[in-house]
């Protein structure tokens, strides 16, 4: 387990110094001003005692990159809580700590009316799923999510394609790996393993979807988790990896992976952007281009 530790970290690293070069002085690290957005942010997880964490990692990391944006936060699972599309300009679905899969329960299945329902009356809605809410979007969508082997448990790099470098503003040059490369918080131990129809792939191992009419979005990683947010979870390594926590080198590798520098800022950048461009036919037309936000209130 430490030995996996070390090479993430060491591929981390030389990752993060490659692309925070890259993206020194480029428009998508601060510049053009956009509208300050109101978005609705579904949080999924059932009795977790760590929601309030998680909603004000959202808020940071939100806030970072436009902080006059409004954020309202509607909770499915605990009080079959939906949001009214029409009152927002992007839907985010985040995390949970359920299967996807378990179509068995009563507020899962309202998850996927309620995908299917922005789908079928607000087709220019702009949608978001993160890590849960990627995997659920996929299987509403026909696409297939199965155990991860192994789970994923801190930063980790993710190979853009094509379309993906031109999303995300990132030039192609395949002399250089790190830069068709972003990092992202991974806490998740199932993935998709086959892609939803009418998607179109951002990156490699099915990590990154939008989809043809450019109105849905996807990421199996968080950029909403921040370092104090990750290791909140960090226990979950004894059950997904057999980590001894009384580890101490274990344990430390662990918070460092989770430590490491992120895109999350960037994504978030990118995604509010994206929030605000129009629906198109085509999922990488005009969206090579990045905008730095003005500058997230809470209603």
């Amino acid at each position: 387990m430490v030995e996996k530790l070390n090479a993430q970290l060491d591929a981390a690293r030389a990752a993060a110094a490659t692309i925070t070069a890259h993206y020194q002085g480029k428009p998508g690290a601060g510049g053009d001003a956009l509208k300050p957005l109101r978005i609705a942010i579904l949080l999924n997880s059932y009795r977790s005692r760590f929601i309030e964490a998680i909603r004000d990692s959202y808020v940071r990391t939100i806030g970072a990159v436009s902080p006059d944006s409004q954020l309202a936060f509607f909770y499915p699972v605990e009080r079959d809580d939906f949001p009214d599309p029409e009152r927002f300009d992007l839907v985010v679905i985040g995390g949970s700590n359920v299967d996807a899969r378990k179509t068995s329960l009563f507020w899962v299945r309202r998850m996927h009316a309620f995908i299917a329902r922005l789908a079928r009356d607000h087709p220019a809605k702009k949608v978001c799923g993160i890590c849960w809410g990627h995997q659920t979007i996929s299987l509403a969508f026909g696409g297939e999510v199965v155990d991860s082997e192994p789970p994923q448990l801190g930063v980790a790099e993710i190979e853009l394609t094509h379309h993906g470098r031109r999303f995300f503003g990132v030039a192609a040059q395949p002399a250089n790996r790190g830069v068709g490369s972003l990092r992202l918080q991974q806490h998740h131990r199932r993935e998709v393993a086959r892609m939803p129809k009418g998607f179109v792939p951002l990156a490699s191992q099915n990590q990154c979807f939008v989809n043809e009419a450019n109105t849905i979005l996807t990421f199996q990683g968080h950029p909403e988790k921040d370092a104090e947010t990750a290791k909140l979870r960090i226990h979950d390594a004894e059950r997904w990896f057999g980590t001894d926590l009384y580890d101490a080198e274990a344990v430390e590798k662990l918070r460092s992976c989770m430590e490491l520098e992120h895109d999350g800022e960037l994504v978030w950048r990118r995604v509010l952007a994206w929030a605000a461009e129009a629906p198109s036919t085509s999922p990488v037309s005009s969206l090579s281009r990045t905008h730095g936000l003005p500058g997230a209130s809470v209603l």
